[in-house]
């Protein structure tokens, strides 16, 4: 026997684990990569309904209609900034958009006395237009979208601020737009239900439509889009329209839910959003912008702001919670969306 023969049938033999073993680790795996979020928003609920102090306030109804009508908010704006990922480019002004919707619709009202469906039209329209101009910088102009709508966001602010001139408009009482705003159907606040409706909307656009589908594939590579015949340039211009009238929503519902309206930063409302979006991007679809991930991730968000400030949290806790989930988020999603590229 030679000395080959003999390493050989000396060497211990290995043997690979059934096909169905490992079949079943991947779907667990799959499952949790998923649904982990699902899982964590409830473990969320769970603590801080059984944990001091915010266990006294926490559980209840009515903190639930708070934490889902002050989500309504930050979820509109949240689909908003998504129209534009999905399509590979950002917007970061869809946060100043939203106030500048919400101080315009309010001023008029107060200082004009408009009636309520022009004070709703016309910051619409304004909003469409701020869209259009974000598109027209980036697709014709060939601006980079994140200096380009940063700009736009600071300039929109400091409108919004000469606007207000300092003032609070107030609603009267007996505004429709805040009947609406604190308006419950089945116990939850109407708000929610307008939301739900938006994202079935936005989600059947983006899944059954040759346009919602043509998005991501722009957004996937740009280039190749181009070469298959989709119209690129014109597809983007219209995420940035799209996704600015969705903010000018948000403002308006904004308007609703507080009865009055200042000129504030329009990051309170950009900063949340995005971390929503990009951790929406690690569940249900990982690796990818999906509008179920997003809402999910926008109460998620919503829900750990409410618990952390029953628990007496200083204020700076929240803004260091949104940026840490938003930086894991990235990290995240950009990690996952690495890995389905490359099929790994």
């Amino acid at each position: 026997m030679t000395a080959q023969a003999t390493t050989t049938a000396e060497s211990p033999k290995t043997t690979a684990p059934p096909t169905s073993t490992v079949t079943s680790s991947r779907a667990v795996v799959g499952v949790l990569e998923k649904y982990a979020l699902i899982f964590i928003t409830i473990a969320v609920i769970v603590f801080f309904s059984v944990v001091p102090p915010a266990s006294t306030a926490f559980p209840t109804i009515n903190n639930f209609n708070v934490v889902l009508g002050s989500n309504a908010v930050v979820a509109l704006v949240a689909l908003a900034a998504l129209f534009t990922l999905v399509a590979g480019v950002f917007d970061f002004s869809v946060g100043a958009t939203a106030i500048a919707s919400f101080v315009f619709s309010a001023g008029l009202q107060v200082e004009l006395h408009v009636p309520l469906w022009v004070a709703i039209v016309l910051p619409l329209l304004l909003s469409a237009a701020i869209g259009f101009l974000n598109g027209l910088f980036v697709v014709k102009f060939k601006m980079n979208p994140f200096v380009t709508t940063l700009g736009m966001a600071t300039l929109l602010s400091g409108v919004s601020i000469w606007y207000c001139a300092g003032k609070t408009f107030v609603l009267p009482a007996d505004s429709a737009l805040i009947a609406f705003g604190s308006l419950r159907w089945l116990g939850l606040p109407v708000v929610f239900y307008l939301v739900v409706v938006a994202a079935a909307v936005i989600w059947y656009f983006f899944q059954h439509t040759p346009s919602g589908r043509s998005l991501y594939a722009i957004g996937s590579n740009a280039s190749s889009a181009r070469l298959v015949g989709i119209r690129v340039d014109r597809s983007v211009w219209m995420t940035f329209v799209v996704s600015a009238v969705i903010a000018g929503i948000a403002g308006i519902v904004q308007l609703g839910r507080l009865g009055s309206a200042t000129a504030v930063d329009g990051g309170a409302l950009l900063f949340p959003a995005l971390t929503a979006v990009f951790l929406g991007a690690t569940a249900i679809t990982p690796g990818f912008f999906n509008v179920i991930g997003t809402v999910i991730s926008a109460v998620f968000v919503s829900i750990v702001v409410s618990g952390l400030t029953l628990m007496g949290a200083s204020s700076w806790a929240t803004n260091v919670f949104n940026g840490v989930v938003l930086l894991v988020a990235v990290g995240l999603s950009t990690y996952l969306g690495r890995r389905n590229r490359v099929g790994g």
